[in-house]
């Protein structure tokens, strides 16, 4: 019996897709169509909070966690969440004191690169800031902004770590709590805590089951004005987001991105008790139960419980 044939180590996968604008290759078309928004400046993906669009789903799904203060990234060290994986990787140098980031001219040593890029202004004496009332030039943006004000007469807060400008208090705190972790909201029904008070409030329905967000098609109600967007394109039978990998499109960007694992094979959410990992945070909710033996689904008219509403609806037709 022959043995199957093994595919050889080095050999790269043909790429017979080019984009005719600067004639880079791509193995998919669909990489292909999304390097291309590049050149016409098409973004196709839009947020249904904010307006703002993106070339991608993946980038647009980063962007609506600033609506929705989805954190799925969580330091094992503390507990801190974060929305995106590079920012709990710059945290937890927090923790283990590394600092990769070196200046070849002092040596001097920084956990995160744009630490390091401010510091070296130091050694170059290179001031990119420059005010346009009178020519005084500046190292940091943050310095620049704080300038400004002398010319403007406007009372402007920036931040020290990024530079963002802010023309509130409020909004300038709320932004610093991102670079401190400091979240002073807590909820009065459990331990959750957020960086405002509005994500709070959004949170609390959770408890209190207030849904003021009416669907204008049915009597169905919603805690959150993203999640009525969503479900009124089930009436209007939108379906914007559609797949990268084949031709299936779905009426909301959370949707689209649980299908895309079925093409990626990415199953981000594992079970902390064993090593399975799932595409979706739902199903690992449902196999968790098998571990800590948790029945919420109950019969009514024999009072079997169970780990999940399907069971407990196969149950009910036998």
């Amino acid at each position: 019996m022959s043995s199957p044939q093994t595919k050889q180590k080095g050999t790269k996968k043909p790429k017979p897709h080019r984009c005719q604008q600067c004639n880079k290759e791509f193995i998919w078309r669909s990489a292909l169509t999304t390097h291309q928004r590049i050149h016409t400046g098409e973004k196709p993906y839009s947020c249904d909070q904010c307006g703002k669009t993106f070339t991608t789903s993946g980038h647009l799904k980063l962007h609506q966690r600033i609506h929705t203060g989805e954190k799925p990234y969580s330091c094992d060290q503390c507990g801190e969440t974060f929305a995106r994986s590079e920012h709990l990787k710059v945290h937890q140098r927090i923790h283990t004191g590394e600092k990769s980031y070196s200046c070849d001219q002092c040596g001097k040593t920084f956990a995160r690169s744009g630490s390091l890029k401010v510091h070296q202004r130091i050694h170059t004496e290179e001031k990119s800031y420059s005010c346009e009332d009178c020519g005084q030039s500046f190292n940091h943006l943050s310095s620049f902004n704080r300038h400004r004000n002398i010319h403007t007469k406007e009372i402007i807060y920036s931040c020290q770590e990024c530079g963002k400008v802010f023309s509130s208090y409020e909004s300038f705190r709320q932004h610093e709590r991102i670079h401190t972790g400091l979240k002073e909201y807590q909820c009065q029904h459990c331990d959750k805590r957020f960086y405002t008070s509005s994500d709070l409030s959004v949170h609390e329905r959770i408890h209190t089951g207030v849904k003021p967000h009416q669907c204008q098609h049915c009597d169905k109600r919603f805690s959150t004005s993203s999640n009525l967007s969503v479900h009124e394109r089930i009436h209007t039978g939108v379906k914007e987001y559609q797949c990268q990998h084949c031709d299936k499109r779905f009426s909301s960007s959370s949707n689209l991105s649980q299908h895309e694992r079925i093409h990626t094979g990415v199953k981000p959410h594992q079970c902390q008790h064993c090593d399975k990992r799932f595409y979706t945070s739902s199903k690992l909710t449902v196999h968790e139960r098998i571990h800590t033996g948790h029945t919420p689904y109950c019969c009514v008219k024999c009072l079997k419980s169970f780990t999940s509403n399907s069971h407990l609806k196969k149950h009910k037709c036998v």
